[in-house]
C-alpha cells in the first residue's frame, strides 16, 4: 500500500463509530423517519408514529437511536418534544440511496 494513501485512514476507534452509526441507518423505519425529517418540519414522536404506523414505544426507540448518533436533535415547546435533523450529510446519504434504489 502507498504510504500516502494510509494516511487518510480513520483510525480504529473513528471506524467503531461509523460502523455503530451506519447500524442506524440499516433499518427501513429509521430511514423512513429520516426522509420525512429531511422535508424540513419538525414531527413529534406521535406525529411520527401515527406517519408510518408504528407503536409509540418503537418509535420513541427509534429516535432515540438516530439521536445518539447525532442524527437528530429535539427541542421541547410546551409539553411536545419536536425532532429534526442535526446531521447535513444525511441528505448526501438519502440522494445516493435513492440514485441506486429509486
Amino acid at each position: 500500500m502507498n504510504q500516502k494513501n494510509s494516511t487518510n485512514l480513520l483510525n480504529y476507534q473513528s471506524l467503531a463509530k461509523a460502523a455503530e452509526c451506519l447500524k442506524a441507518l440499516a433499518h427501513p423505519h429509521r430511514l423512513q423517519i429520516i426522509q420525512l425529517l429531511l422535508e424540513g418540519e419538525l414531527y413529534t414522536v406521535m406525529e411520527i408514529k401515527q406517519k408510518f404506523g408504528l407503536t409509540q414505544s418503537s418509535t420513541s426507540e427509534h429516535l432515540r437511536f438516530l439521536q445518539r448518533c447525532g442524527f437528530l436533535k429535539s427541542s421541547k415547546s410546551g409539553r411536545s418534544v419536536y425532532y429534526e435533523i442535526s446531521e447535513p450529510h444525511l441528505q448526501d446519504i438519502v440522494n445516493c440511496m435513492r440514485s441506486r434504489f429509486g
